[in-house]
């Protein structure tokens, strides 16, 4: 078979100008760990894959199509993605690998990186999203963790308050910021500042969950300053303040 030249590609006209919706959710039926949506002008879903459903304890992807996410999950976990949609939809800004967490019924917090485009018309007018959320999870077993970067992780997870920063976490591990910043990324997906954040937000979000100790000493023992800067940060991962967490989740529950 005789396969067009480069160039004799240049001269053909373009056929394919878009995807048709519901080929793209059967291609990301093939990624369970993947949420992926496609959102009207209101942030009503318009397509979605199975793992988006089941996520929101759904069994069928035709409960969620016409809904917006506050319509499907609870509280200001169904809130926020819908402000979110409503901030891009009106400023057309993306939203790239955003680290967040969701909550994966009936009883399991999830994080997140949430990727959102504007679909755009012929004529430049916003008409739509498109995006996905990828699990954050460890595709390695911890055996292929180099020996100083295993030790420094296990020791951060005991000590939360002694780094603030990557640098703090590169020097434990005695890599370069550089060594330190691929290692993340291949072994979590996350930039180090980002898996920092999640591991703070992680403890706190179980101990929330799992315990009745006071915020304040949950703010303290995660790493943060107080109350208040734990507060600022686990809004910004969760959307929820932490009271608003422990509250929900056991009403999820």
């Amino acid at each position: 078979m005789n396969h067009p030249t480069p160039n004799e590609l240049e001269t053909k006209p373009r056929k394919i100008r878009s995807i048709d919706i519901d080929l793209l959710a059967q291609l990301f039926e093939q990624a369970p760990d993947v949420a992926f949506f496609v959102k009207d002008i209101e942030g009503r879903y318009l397509a979605v894959n199975k793992s988006l459903a089941q996520r929101h304890g759904l069994n069928e992807v035709e409960e969620v199509i016409g809904k917006r996410p506050l319509d499907i999950c609870v509280g200001r976990f169904g809130q926020v993605p819908t402000d979110q949609d409503a901030k891009l939809l009106r400023t057309g800004r993306p939203l790239v690998d955003y680290l967040e967490m969701h909550w994966h019924l009936p009883h399991e917090p999830v994080w997140c990186l949430t990727t959102k485009l504007p679909i755009v018309d012929d004529d430049g007018e916003i008409v739509g999203i498109v995006g996905f959320s990828r699990d954050v999870r460890t595709p390695v077993e911890n055996h292929e963790i180099p020996e100083e970067f295993a030790a420094a992780l296990e020791y951060f997870e005991q000590n939360l308050t002694e780094f603030n920063t990557p640098s703090a976490l590169a020097e434990r591990s005695q890599l370069s910021l550089q060594r330190l910043a691929r290692l993340t990324k291949r072994l979590f997906g996350l930039t180090p500042s980002q898996f920092i954040s999640k591991t703070r937000i992680a403890v706190a979000s179980r101990l929330l969950y799992e315990t009745d100790k006071p915020i304040s000493d949950i703010a303290l023992s995660s790493g943060f300053y107080d109350q208040s800067a734990f507060t600022r940060a686990f809004r910004i991962a969760t959307g929820v303040t932490p009271s608003e967490f422990r509250r929900q989740a056991k009403q999820v529950e």
